[in-house]
């Protein structure tokens, strides 16, 4: 082992049993809010070429299933090369990943989101992938990439990651209980105003007497049809609103977390309103967003580009994608980016199938498109059928006008946890809004502090 790869171990095996301290204390309070997978990965091998690869992802549902069928597309015409997929809960793709490289067993790529490359690029594991850029004389034109996506691919100057799409918030609304409220589906009819928004959500809240929220008969206690809901992904829901009020999770030179400023309580006071004051989502707690929408009980769901295919298989229920909510003066949705890396000891052989894979999906992210996510090459978006995906349309058209990423740090996932914890407590009653805000940017703050 060389001397600079030991370093590289020492370094990460230190980090890696801070962040299990850290980590531990956490979920005594996180645990039902952030519970960790214990499934076993999914495994497929595919194709039989000589030169063999491994590659890890966190792609278990429909959209790893559309992945491997375009591996085994790439493997027919490359047929030189295999590949063996992991796909692995993310929470245990976290942690395998890094006992991995402290044990010298990494696979050959793996596949994080953006949010993760300064982590790993901090460790000093990934291989530099400037030279896969037409800047530095590769085949993927860097003007083909917003720039906020290409932003997420680097860290300190130095760009580790290739993106695979760009996946994030809007919200998918149920057809008929706008038409039975005499509601336009527009999309360019949205509100702007927080005030717009509590008014469609109240005309679409409805009671066991079918008493819409604006009743003076409305009863809060009976509610058979919710207007919206705040459980799915606080987080970034609350990232959006956060940007909305004209607030931030960082100070500008990244030293002070900022969510609880006078914006950030404002944001979060407003999601708390939605169940507590008007009445119009059930608390995060207890309800299973996705089932009330496809049962019926839900107008308007926040939640990702992921929701695509499984809304084509709901078909009793007419919906339709629509932009992100709007709260505050300006519009902001969140977005993120699963993003190609490639470690840093991956070589010879292994190195070039590993780079011929990620440019061939990169070049068919077309056919991505299919699992519901908006393909990061700009070029690809704009080879979409608006008959075929709409939703990764419009709502790939809110990332690249007005999307916001995760913070760039090093402990972005602990910052996040620790973040979740907070709403958490909010959203279900357990603390006001700012006392929950300010709790958690204290512990915030330590863990940020430590990086």
């Amino acid at each position: 082992m060389s001397k600079r790869t030991s370093f590289f171990a020492l370094s990460l095996v230190a980090l890696m049993l801070m962040s299990m301290i850290v980590l531990s204390s956490v979920s005594i309070f996180a645990q039902d809010a952030t519970p960790v997978p214990t499934a076993t990965p999914i495994v497929a091998d595919i194709g039989s070429g000589g030169t063999h690869i491994s590659f890890w992802n966190g792609l278990t549902g429909s959209d790893g299933v559309t992945l491997n069928e375009m591996l085994a597309q790439f493997a027919a015409e490359n047929p030189d090369i295999s590949v063996t997929v992991e796909m692995i809960a993310w929470a245990t793709l976290y942690q395998k990943l890094q006992t991995a490289f402290v044990a010298g067993t990494q696979p050959d790529v793996f596949l994080l989101h953006a949010s993760e490359v300064p982590q790993y690029a901090s460790y000093g594991v990934l291989r530099d992938l400037g030279d896969q850029y037409t800047s530095g004389g590769g085949w993927l034109p860097d003007d083909d990439l917003s720039s906020t996506t290409m932003s997420g691919m680097m860290w300190d100057g130095v760009i580790y990651g290739i993106p695979l799409d760009n996946h994030g918030r809007g919200l998918w609304i149920n057809t008929a209980m706008f038409d039975a409220a005499g509601i336009s589906t527009d999309p360019s009819t949205v509100p702007t105003t927080y005030e717009g928004w509590v008014d469609l959500f109240q005309r679409l809240t409805l009671d066991v007497n079918g008493n819409n929220a604006q009743s003076p008969d409305f009863d809060p206690e009976n509610v058979v049809q919710w207007g919206f809901t705040v459980g799915e992904w606080p987080n970034v829901n609350f990232m959006a609103a956060l940007a909305q009020n004209g607030g931030s999770f960082l100070s500008e030179d990244g030293t002070t977390i900022t969510v609880n400023s006078e914006a950030g309580i404002a944001a979060l006071q407003q999601l708390v309103d939605l169940v507590y004051t008007y009445h119009v989502s059930p608390p995060a707690a207890g309800f299973d967003t996705w089932q009330g929408f496809g049962a019926g009980m839900v107008a308007i769901l926040p939640t990702g580009t992921w929701y695509r295919n499984q809304s084509l298989l709901q078909t009793d229920i007419p919906s339709m994608a629509w932009p992100n909510f709007q709260f505050g003066a300006q519009p902001a949705t969140w977005f993120g980016a699963h993003t190609f890396m490639i470690p840093a000891t991956t070589e010879g052989a292994q190195l070039d199938a590993v780079q011929r894979m990620i440019q061939w999906v990169s070049e068919n992210q077309v056919t991505w498109a299919s699992s519901g996510q908006v393909p990061a090459r700009l070029s690809a978006q704009a080879a979409l059928d608006p008959e075929v995906y709409p939703s990764n349309i419009l709502l790939g058209g809110t990332f690249s006008a007005y999307g916001i990423q995760d913070p760039q740090t090093t402990v972005t996932q602990e910052l996040l946890t620790l973040l979740d914890v907070g709403l958490q407590e909010a959203l279900n009653g357990i603390k006001p809004a700012d006392q929950a805000l300010n709790d958690a940017a204290v512990l915030m703050q330590e863990a940020l502090d430590r990086q």
